[in-house]
């Protein structure tokens, strides 16, 4: 089940809301947790079991680890929880990427290959093991103590706002929520909440999928035939789907947590008005970016070490960011190739991009950006260098011809991801999203939302195409 699916706008969610909000105080977690249960139960009816045994196993270690004042002991249950969480993520995730591997390597020397059954991807495995592994370390770390009840711990992985896709979500910044949300749990707080939701709906429905058409039928061309201009339209099409589908979506857990008292943290900021790599990774998937700094690239020295050990810590950390998204070379050369642009930035480019302006370094950073995604989104890296000789093949004989209604909603996709890179567009953005509201400002927001609302229930109902990308991450 998805946000933007009909039975979640039209059934889940209002059944949810109803009954968080009839429900006494003491019983509200229940009612998340038996509904988030239910949530990831739609589309993943047996892995749900895999997400309770390994919680049971983490909530118990983690409890003992507390009480134990013992070091050894203490990284001991450290090792063994995080041991266990990344080895269901690489046998679910990344067993099958190995044995194919394997198999090549061992097709070359001739020697047979290995037999395998190749498996189903639980549905948001690397957020929660994310969130698992934040749970432990900030423990270890006495950065907060665990939590005293099974239940609000079972409730803090399996939230269902941010299961899916995120935000991911450090234990300490959510923990005391759990327990304790009244302060967060206002009328103004469920109405924002509420034009949040919608919001991110639209971006998702409106935008990213009429995006995410044209990006489809253009990559499922044969690549060889294709000339510049396709080429770079579909690129340009999928860049815009997919932030608008991941940045809606981030909307939408954001939105639904603020109609329940919670609050998250920001996971976009506006990426493609970046003047650098480097500051596109401040302001794209900052959830990710924010774990892997503190449970990765700290742990490798962070900036206390050589400058050449600062490069190599850069470029393994994106390395590593390529794999979590995804169990192919593709994904590996895109964290590869954005860990490069970050090692020059810090060598040189900056410098150059403060000499060329504000607008052509954005410009450069937009299109390298774009160049990167063609790894993201083509799975054998031959066709994805094949899709990039044609790019740049300058070949401007269209084979194909794009209608108006594409043209319209690529100009809203450029709009609203590059109007805030004047100071007025980013004032217009915060007063949305963050500004107090009073009541002629509610009447407003809410007759727009509602207006939004109605019209992306009738595109997911005539439009028939409503991917979601992130989902099988």
């Amino acid at each position: 089940m998805v946000f933007s699916s009909i039975v979640f706008l039209l059934f889940f969610l209002p059944a949810f809301l109803i009954t968080y909000y009839l429900a006494e105080k003491r019983y509200k977690n229940i009612v998340i947790l038996l509904f988030s249960i239910f949530f990831y139960s739609w589309g993943a009816p047996k892995f749900i079991f895999v997400i309770l045994g390994t919680t049971l196993l983490d909530f118990h270690l983690v409890k003992w680890m507390w009480a134990t004042r013992n070091q050894h002991s203490r990284r001991l249950m450290l090792t063994l929880s995080v041991s266990v969480n990344m080895g269901l993520l690489f046998y679910f995730k990344y067993s099958n990427f190995f044995i194919e591997n394997v198999n090549a390597a061992l097709g070359i020397f001739g020697t047979g290959h290995i037999a395998w059954t190749k498996l189903v991807l639980p549905i948001g495995i690397s957020f929660y093991t994310f969130e698992t592994i934040t749970y432990v370390v900030d423990v270890y770390r006495r950065v907060h103590k665990p939590l005293d009840n099974f239940w609000d711990y079972q409730l803090y992985i399996i939230l269902f706002p941010k299961l899916i896709a995120g935000p991911i979500i450090r234990y300490h910044d959510l923990a005391d929520q759990i327990t304790d949300r009244s302060h967060n749990d206002t009328i103004d707080n469920r109405l924002t909440g509420f034009y949040r939701f919608g919001i991110g709906l639209a971006k998702k429905v409106l935008i990213a999928n009429h995006m995410g058409l044209q990006a489809d039928t253009i990559f499922a061309l044969n690549y060889n035939d294709i000339d510049t201009y396709t080429a770079w339209i579909g690129i340009v099409a999928y860049t815009f789907q997919i932030y608008f589908d991941f940045s809606g979506y981030s909307d939408m857990a954001i939105g639904i947590a603020k109609m329940i008292g919670f609050r998250f943290p920001e996971n976009f900021n506006n990426p493609y008005i970046s003047r650098s790599i480097t500051e596109f990774w401040r302001r794209w998937h900052i959830s990710l970016g924010a774990w892997m700094r503190n449970y990765l690239y700290i742990p490798l020295g962070g900036n206390r070490v050589s400058t050449r050990r600062l490069y190599f810590n850069l470029w393994l950390v994106f390395l590593a960011s390529g794999l979590w998204h995804g169990a192919s070379w593709s994904f590996v050369i895109w964290g590869a190739y954005h860990g490069l642009f970050l090692v020059l930035e810090r060598s040189f480019l900056l410098k150059v991009y403060e000499k060329t302006g504000k607008w052509l370094s954005t410009l450069i950073t937009f299109v390298l950006v774009m160049i990167g995604w063609v790894f993201f989104r083509v799975e054998q890296v031959g066709d994805a260098l094949l899709y990039l000789q044609r790019m740049f093949a300058f070949n401007f004989t269209p084979a194909a011809s794009f209608d108006g209604e594409f043209y319209l909603f690529l100009l809203l996709a450029v709009f609203f991801s590059f109007f805030t890179i004047v100071k007025k567009g980013e004032l217009i953005q915060n007063s949305i999203y963050f500004d107090g509201y009073n009541l002629r400002r509610h009447l407003l927001t809410a007759s727009l939302v509602v207006m939004l609302l109605t019209l992306c229930i009738s595109s997911i109902t005539a439009f028939g195409f409503n991917p979601f990308i992130y989902f099988r991450f």
